[in-house]
Formats: C-alpha cells, sequence, structure tokens
C-alpha cells in the first residue's frame, strides 16, 4: 500500500535521506520513528507529494508519487504536526470545505461530515467555531478532515504535540480505532505512542533505515537477538568494559542499585541472532566478580531506540 524504494534527498549539498527503503502492507499501523532531524518529515512529505525527492520512487496504493500526483491525492489522508485550520469557520463548514477540496461528490458531503464528526466524538461541536476549541477538539477535527474522503492511507505526523496526558489517550484510541480500514504510518519521536498504536516499527537515523521489524519482535524476550540481565558481587567498572568488547554485544549499562549489598546489576544488549550467555557468563567469572544470575530479558522500546541509535551513530 505505502512503498519507498532507495529515496534519496538533498538540499542543496546536504544529504537528509540516504537509500531509504520500506514498504507498509493494507491495514496496517506502522510507527516511524527516529530522533528529531533523522529525516522522518522529510519522508513524510515526499509520501504526500509536497516535495520531490531528488532520487528513488514512493509509491502509494499502486500509484507513483511523483508521475500520479492527483490519483495518489485523493487516496491519502495528512495530519501534519501542525494542522491547518480556519478558526472562523465552524466545524462542519470547514469539513464540508475540505470535503469539497477533496472532491468528495456534493451530493456525498453532507453525510461525510455528519459520519466523521461521530467517528471523531466533535459532532458535539460541529456548529462551534474552530477558533474556540480547546487543543485536542482541533486535533481531532485535524483527524476528522484526514478521513473525511475515506483514503486507503493515513500519515500522521506527530498526531499528539501539544496535548495533554487525557487528550493524548483519547487521540491514541481514536488512531487505534482506524486499523483495519485505513494504512497508517504514524511518524513520531514519543515511543509510548508507539507502543501503545503500532504493531510495527521502522527507525530512521541521520537519513538511513536502521532497524524494520515488528514491535513483538524487537521487544521479545529470547535468549538471541534479545538482553540479558546479569547481577554481579564485586567491582563492575573494568568488567564493564571488557563485557563491552565482547563478540556479539552491542551495549552494556547498569541498571542502578539493587537491594543486595555490593551487587550491581548489568544489562546487556545483544546482535540480533547472537546468543552470547556463555561467554559472558566465562567473562564475569574470569574477571574475579562473583555471578549470582544471569537471564533474558523483555526490553522495552525505549531500550531498543536507544540501542539502534547508539549503534548506528
Amino acid at each position: 500500500m505505502i512503498e519507498i524504494q532507495s529515496v534519496n534527498k538533498f538540499y542543496g549539498a546536504v544529504q537528509v535521506l540516504k537509500d531509504i527503503s520500506f514498504k507498509v502492507d493494507k491495514g496496517e499501523i506502522v510507527g516511524f520513528l527516529g530522533p528529531n532531524g533523522a529525516g522522518k518529515t522529510t519522508t513524510m512529505r515526499i509520501l504526500n507529494g509536497f516535495m520531490p525527492a531528488t532520487s528513488g520512487k514512493a509509491i502509494v496504493a499502486g500509484f507513483q508519487v511523483d508521475k500520479q500526483p492527483l490519483e495518489v491525492k485523493r487516496r491519502i489522508g495528512y495530519l501534519p504536526e501542525n494542522v491547518s485550520l480556519y478558526n472562523d469557520m465552524s466545524v462542519s463548514e470547514y469539513l464540508s470545505f475540505v470535503a469539497r477540496a477533496k472532491r468528495v461528490p456534493r451530493r456525498e458531503v453532507k453525510a461525510k461530515v455528519s459520519r466523521v464528526c461521530l467517528q471523531c466524538a466533535v459532532d458535539g461541536v460541529a456548529n462551534r467555531l474552530i477558533g474556540s476549541l480547546s487543543k485536542g477538539y482541533k486535533q481531532r477535527v485535524g483527524l476528522a478532515q484526514a478521513i473525511i474522503n475515506e483514503p486507503d492511507v493515513l500519515i500522521m505526523d506527530e498526531p499528539t504535540t501539544g496535548l495533554d496526558p487525557a487528550q493524548i489517550i483519547e487521540i491514541r484510541e481514536l488512531i487505534k480505532s482506524f486499523a483495519g480500514e485505513h494504512t497508517i504510518i504514524l511518524s513520531t519521536h514519543i515511543l509510548q505512542e508507539v507502543s501503545a498504536i503500532c504493531r510495527r516499527v521502522i527507525i530512521i537515523n541521520d537519513g538511513r533505515i536502521v532497524t524494520e521489524d515488528s514491535l513483538a519482535n524487537l521487544t521479545g524476550s529470547s535468549a538471541k537477538g534479545g538482553s540479558l540481565m546479569v547481577r554481579v558481587q564485586g567491582n563492575p567498572a573494568d568488567l564493564r568494559r571488557k563485557l563491552a568488547l565482547l563478540s556479539g554485544v552491542v551495549s552494556v549499562r547498569e541498571a542502578g542499585n539493587t537491594e543486595e549489598p555490593g551487587t550491581t546489576d548489568l544489562i546487556l544488549a545483544s546482535e540480533k541472532e547472537s546468543d552470547i550467555r556463555s561467554t559472558v557468563a566465562e567473562a564475569v567469572v574470569a574477571s574475579g566478580c562473583g555471578l549470582l544470575e544471569l537471564r533474558p530479558i523483555r526490553l522495552s522500546l525505549e531500550d531498543i531506540f536507544i540501542q539502534t541509535i547508539t549503534k548506528d551513530s
């Protein structure tokens, strides 16, 4: 449904996207993660046809963005980070305007406005001026305009920016309700957003795709390619450096003090398909530290993100 093929983007002499490729299948909700400046928004703008790629292809619903832009726009709903709303129009007036701009047949406009108002829970404020609404309601109106033409694809760039915690939960639940009905790519740097909404994750850093996998696989607790918790007795300073040099080890960090005096918990991340348990156990014993516990652990998305970005850097 969405496909990026070997896309590069230059701004003058600066390359912001570096030969990136990925796919999003029909009905998926995919999180597009990365630190600020990684290339997320540039990728979204290329998919929307707001700017061209320097090279490569962007394909949406079978149509190439740069060659069939109108066909692509008919099949896309877009929620930018800062939604452009007309504050002097009522919600229903604005949504009717957007429907006509998106070539919704005139006889269907009223019904589609009523549908999206109910779906996005703005029916109670349909006759109010947009300028009088709270930030949360304005974001709901932004979502309503994105889906009013019943697009195949929804592209969302930082959909909960500026919302309070209650509003964030409401918008997340609303986006989750679109699963199956729309194919969604959600660009954000808020990791909790992806954990709450998405089943698959694409991580971009410095203009390159560095990780692409299901959330279940990324955060799984298998011994291969996962993380280990190692509890040691003794001074861990030298041990940390030795463990970090072991084959298959991506990173080593302290998990904080334990309840047992003189002990330290270390968290080790390993490369994909690497089983580092035996080599880690041998290294701990050889260092003179006591090995009290060693077990696989389930990672949070935050752990995965930090490890991936750190490794790529």
